[in-house]
């Protein structure tokens, strides 16, 4: 029979990575947060906890947990248009609930997108006071993961924030990495998420549960949330361990936050002073930042692949092609994985990766000096 088992991973750039999952670390964190005394689904248990602890962070009279960031998304968005009676939401062209979620909100709740602004480019004012016709809400996703999790200014993000509220429309956060954008915006969580009506936030992405989601409002849309969670088959019993792992997150990865942010820094300074590669923003605004390779996906791919088998190195979870097909991309987003690598030897991973690279048939050259 073939043998279809992948390389072990001993290290990894990519966050996701299966290595980053210590079970037997989280659960002694977990077992430390109950007792046999608390019932685990009760008015003090693991989720209401959670709960409770993110609406007081976020600044919101409450919240409501969801097996699914989906799932509180299209929720949240199929509220705002039901209130409005209008169908259409705007938000970037590469928003997540396009890209990753195979159009659910309009396959399950019969909303429509307006994509809004350029494809690689932040959404912005003037993007937004181009639509002309009733929306129902905007999607801030922040930060914008799939170009580099860049982040508005604050003053545009305020700007732009107004200017919906003035159509009437609702104003709704994606902030499933919130935790990476606070440490660019340097304001409590509160001050940011009250410029939004509803906001969601991951309990696997920043804070590396298991799963899960939370979104936060206020009392009365948080009810009816619970009802569209309900119709969805999100009201899921026993769910306190997902909220343990995410309350063990919350009180231990979320203030380790703006060391991973200078480090990605340091890490992206490294590169693009090494000049084979080019990291982008430059420099970054949160721990999540693309590098952008002189070769095409396939060759790169291949090279990464050789790069697992024999180090045990992952440097990534999937590699991005370009429209210039000898040219693609890949994304870090620092966390503990990307603290064990030195700036140094990130630089020299990518010269190796880009060398390999190069002997690919159909790869254009390596530039001057990256081998």
């Amino acid at each position: 029979m073939p043998d279809n088992t992948l390389p072990p991973v001993r290290r990894s750039l990519f966050l996701h990575a299966p290595i980053r999952r210590k079970p037997r670390a989280m659960l002694e964190q977990m077992l430390a947060l109950v007792d046999d005394d608390t019932p685990p689904d009760g008015p003090d248990g693991p989720v209401a906890v959670l709960e409770r602890r993110l609406a007081d962070l976020l600044g919101k009279e409450s919240a409501l947990f969801f097996p699914s960031g989906t799932m509180a998304q299209q929720v949240a968005l199929r509220l705002h248009a039901d209130r409005r009676g209008r169908r259409t939401f705007a938000a970037h062209p590469q928003s997540h609930l396009d890209v990753w979620e195979e159009q659910g909100y309009n396959a399950v709740h019969g909303l429509r997108l307006r994509p809004t602004g350029d494809l690689h480019e932040l959404m912005a004012a003037d993007d937004l006071a181009a639509i002309g016709e009733p929306l129902a809400a905007v999607v801030w996703e922040l930060p914008q993961r799939d170009i580099g999790g860049q982040l508005p200014e604050w003053p545009d993000l305020c700007a732009q924030v107004a200017l919906v509220r003035a159509t009437g429309a609702a104003a709704h956060l994606d902030g499933a990495r919130l935790w990476e954008a606070q440490t660019y915006y340097r304001r409590p969580f509160d001050e940011i998420a009250a410029l939004f009506d509803t906001v969601y936030v991951s309990l696997y992405k920043s804070l590396q549960g298991v799963r899960g989601a939370v979104l936060a409002s206020d009392t009365a849309t948080v009810d009816a949330a619970r009802v569209w969670r309900q119709r969805l088959g999100g009201g899921i019993r026993d769910a306190w361990p997902l909220a343990l792992a995410a309350l063990v997150g919350l009180d231990t990865l979320a203030t380790r936050m703006p060391a991973y942010r200078e480090h990605a820094i340091a890490i992206a300074a490294a590169i693009n002073a090494d000049g084979a590669a080019h990291a982008y923003p430059d420099p970054p605004q949160t721990p999540l930042f693309h590098i952008h390779l002189p070769a095409s996906r396939r060759a790169v791919e291949q090279a990464g692949e050789q790069i697992l088998a024999e180090h045990g190195i992952q440097l990534w979870g999937r590699v991005r092609s370009a429209t210039d097909p000898g040219r693609c991309s890949f994304e870090i987003s620092v966390g503990d994985n990307a603290m064990e690598f030195t700036p140094g030897e990130v630089v020299t991973l990518i010269r190796d990766v880009l060398a390999r690279a190069s002997s690919h048939p159909g790869s254009p050259p390596s530039p001057q000096g990256s081998s």
